[in-house]
Order: structure tokens, then C-alpha cells, then sequence
């Protein structure tokens, strides 16, 4: 667990990096012409597109290149081959790049309601769908983790350990609490959560429940315990005499 910790940090630090990579204004610009041609283009064009030469273009180009932002090949551009050496022409990637301080998931939010809304059964409500939608999604969540991992048998303890590294790559900042709570200082939906708590705060829950379901941790609920500044769900046994308990008590 503390491996793939490791891994989200690096990816989190990876993105900070790449952002920064465009604060200089003459590589912003040619990030930016590059991304409206539509095509490959040169060194010397990319130079040309924001007024500085070649060679400086290319320490530019290259930092783009490395911070995973454009993608280099060699090429002949329109396709007529020349003598000699092709030059070198540069490309968007594919990455998009999402950096947020707290972490906020929309994206996750929308993904689930797009669920819910193609999903929806005669019997439901647009609530109901979506509360499904989102337990099934933590469900899959859980399971996949659980199914990477091989934790074995999940008492609680174990289960929020197993907890707290799937909902920090979330966004949800999981904290101990005691051996047998974990809250969430973090909601990834805020602020759409305070425009619909009922449902954004009913969906969280059912996430939550799924991703608990899934990993197979026994004897753990997902509850609704709404504070200002947190998420508004905690992780508890479904035994409540036992959340007080600390490590000392135990």
C-alpha cells in the first residue's frame, strides 16, 4: 500500500511539474501554436510562431517534450521526401493534465449522474438511479483493489487500512481518527455537494458503501456524519460501541 501511495504522490507531483513547465510565456505560446495546427510542425516553425531563434526554440520544445506535454518524431513535413536528414517535428500528446489543491473530482460526479441517466430501470427515480450508479462504481473500485492487493480476511482495522490508500487516491485525505475510525478531510465534490446535499452527499455515501463492499471489508459502514471543512461520510464499524475504542482500549 505504501508503494502505490508512492505512485500517486509521484503521478500528483508529475502534473504540478508539467503546469509549471508552461509559466514561461514563450513556451506557452508555442504549446499553444502547436496545439491549433492541427499538425506536426518544425522547430523553425514553432521558432517563427513566437519571434526567437531556432536553438532557443529547441531548449523550449524539448522541455515540453519531457514534461510529457508534446511528443517528437522525424518527419518530412507533407510528406515529400528529400535528401538528407528529415527534421525534427513536434506533436501534441494525449495527456490532459488536471492539477486542484484540494483535490476535487467532478469529473467523477459527472461520470456517475451520465451513469444513472443511461441506466435508469422503470421502477426508479433519477435518486435512485444514481445512488445505484454510484454504489455500483464503488463496488467495481473495491473489487479491483481488493483483487490487486490480496489483503485476505478484512476485520475493521484492516478494512480502513485497506481503505485509506483507495479513497487517498480519491482525493478524500483519509485520516485515523482512532484504530477503528477513519474521516475524510476531504470532499472531492465540494462545491457541488453544497448546491445538492441530498443527493451529492447520498451518492458519496453509496460510493463509499460500494468501495467497502468490494474490498470485503467486514464489519464497516459508511455513515453520514456531515461537518463543516470534510466530507460529510466517515468510516466506522457497523458496530458503534467500537468506533470510541483506541488502540490503547483495544
Amino acid at each position: 500500500m505504501a508503494s502505490d501511495q508512492t505512485a500517486r504522490a509521484d503521478r500528483s507531483g508529475s502534473a504540478i511539474d508539467s503546469v509549471s513547465v508552461l509559466s514561461e510565456d514563450s513556451r506557452r505560446r508555442m504549446f499553444a501554436f502547436i496545439r491549433r495546427a492541427g499538425r506536426a510542425v518544425t522547430r523553425d516553425e514553432a521558432a517563427a510562431s513566437v519571434g526567437i531563434s531556432s536553438k532557443l526554440a529547441a531548449f523550449h520544445l524539448d522541455k515540453l517534450v519531457d514534461a510529457g506535454l508534446l511528443r517528437a518524431r522525424y518527419e518530412t513535413p507533407g510528406g515529400i521526401r528529400k535528401v538528407g536528414r528529415r527534421p525534427k517535428v513536434y506533436e501534441p500528446t494525449d495527456a490532459q493534465i488536471t492539477v486542484s489543491i484540494p483535490d476535487r473530482r467532478h469529473e467523477l460526479l459527472a461520470d456517475l449522474l451520465l451513469d444513472a441517466v443511461l441506466t435508469e430501470e422503470a421502477d426508479e427515480n433519477a435518486t435512485q438511479s444514481a445512488l445505484r450508479a454510484a454504489e455500483a462504481r464503488g463496488r467495481r473500485l473495491g473489487e479491483a483493489a481488493r483483487q490487486e492487493t490480496r489483503p485476505g480476511r478484512l476485520g475493521p482495522e484492516r478494512g480502513l487500512t485497506a481503505c485509506e490508500g483507495l479513497l487517498e487516491e480519491y482525493g478524500y485525505e483519509p485520516v485515523r481518527e482512532t484504530s477503528t475510525l477513519l474521516r475524510l478531510r476531504n470532499c472531492p465534490f465540494h462545491p457541488l455537494a453544497a448546491k445538492a446535499p441530498e443527493l451529492v452527499c447520498g451518492m458519496n455515501q453509496a460510493f463509499l458503501s460500494g468501495c467497502l463492499t468490494g474490498l470485503n471489508a467486514n464489519g464497516l459502514q459508511a455513515v453520514l456524519a456531515p461537518e463543516s471543512g470534510e466530507c460529510c461520510v466517515r468510516l466506522c464499524p457497523s458496530d458503534p460501541g467500537r468506533a470510541d475504542q483506541t488502540p490503547a482500549d483495544r
